[in-house]
């Protein structure tokens, strides 16, 4: 079982020990010989049976001129998500605000705030989501490629969305949507202690992107908390943690699941043409010798292996929240995932207790 480089030491803990709500985020990944229809109808299944399994977010990432990745427009897929489910939170994961003109993401959001009041979640990011190229052909051009005024943007979308800070200067002039009768709760995503120690200041919940597996995530949650002032809705640190699981019926099952997800990190992180390829040709593969060496977080195991893997998570970083995803290649087998997890800790007792 691959958790942290070892195997977790069962007797330390149990399953009632992971007392924080679960919640799913999902790539919309394209399969070697699916279609982006495929990977979006299979993103749907997933976020319905995560709201009938009782996980408490779905969130969809923004990705741009990636052969694997459907998810392009968080928001557009929100909407459609919303309207087949019934309970679940819905949200991005996110949307990279650089990307786009900050009145369009509150004009959006809001509609979907209004069409599902209570439902809506808003993570945002300051990373591009893609290459430099692409991200100038996104904002018209190469100027805005920083990230400069990212804190600037992001505190017109707060005041956009009735949450004003010092600073606003959008909402004296816009309103997001004429009569809105609430707002969607905002959330701040990062991998560094920058975004970390922003969303401190301002007082957002942060979402640590523990499922990079780029480190640095203990440093990161403690900048959080250290620089967290109740400035906004929040009264206390917030903190989320991301976590790459893949569960089946058995360890050695589970390990060939994972084999296509641990191809695309080596690949991601040498520059390498990126597909996701089908378990049986990710056994074949040359490189897979060479991704398994990569040292990884990744929770990879039974149920009640990941499910220990998840409580030593939370327990390690005092995260109040976990949000699971993978990069399994076949829908079918990322629902079996979901629900054999959602069944090893007992998801309803969760529920409740964040309710």
């Amino acid at each position: 079982m691959a958790l942290g480089g070892g195997v977790v030491d069962r007797s330390r803990f149990d399953l009632s020990q992971l007392a924080v709500p679960l919640s799913v985020l999902d790539l919309g990944s394209v399969a070697r010989g699916a279609t982006s229809g495929d990977a979006l109808r299979g993103a749907t299944r997933l976020a319905r049976l995560a709201d009938r399994l009782g996980f408490q977010r779905f969130w969809v990432a923004e990705h741009h001129n990636m052969p694997i990745v459907a998810s392009t427009a968080p928001t557009t897929l929100m909407a459609h998500l919303a309207a087949v489910t019934d309970h679940i939170h819905v949200g991005s994961g996110g949307v990279m605000l650089p990307n786009h003109p900050t009145l369009v993401v509150a004009e959006q959001v809001a509609m979907l705030e209004a069409l599902h009041p209570g439902r809506i979640d808003l993570g945002i990011g300051r990373a591009p989501g893609t290459d430099q190229q692409t991200a100038a052909a996104l904002r018209r051009g190469t100027d805005s490629l920083g990230a400069e005024e990212f804190p600037q943007h992001l505190v017109d979308l707060l005041g956009l969305l009735g949450d004003v800070r010092e600073g606003s200067r959008l909402h004296e002039h816009f309103r997001a949507t004429p009569v809105a009768t609430s707002h969607p709760q905002v959330f701040l995503l990062g991998s560094s202690g920058y975004s970390a120690q922003l969303a401190g200041l301002l007082g957002l919940s942060f979402v640590q992107a523990h499922h990079f597996d780029m480190g640095g995530t203990d440093q990161s949650l403690r900048l959080y908390r250290e620089r967290f002032e109740p400035v906004g809705p929040l009264d206390a640190p917030h903190a989320i943690v991301t976590a790459s699981t893949t569960v089946a019926e058995t360890e050695e099952r589970a390990q060939e699941l994972s084999w296509p997800g641990r191809l695309f990190r080596l690949w991601m992180r040498t520059g390498r043409p990126i597909r996701l390829l089908t378990v049986d040709e990710a056994r074949d593969h040359p490189d897979l010798e060479t991704a398994l060496a990569m040292p990884t977080e990744s929770l990879v195991g039974t149920a009640e292996q990941v499910a220990d893997g998840l409580a030593a998570l939370v327990e390690r970083t005092g995260a109040d929240e976990v949000m699971v995803t993978n990069s399994v290649a076949d829908y079918d087998d990322r629902e079996t995932s979901l629900d054999l997890l959602a069944g090893a800790v007992d998801l309803p007792r969760l529920a409740a207790a964040a309710s």
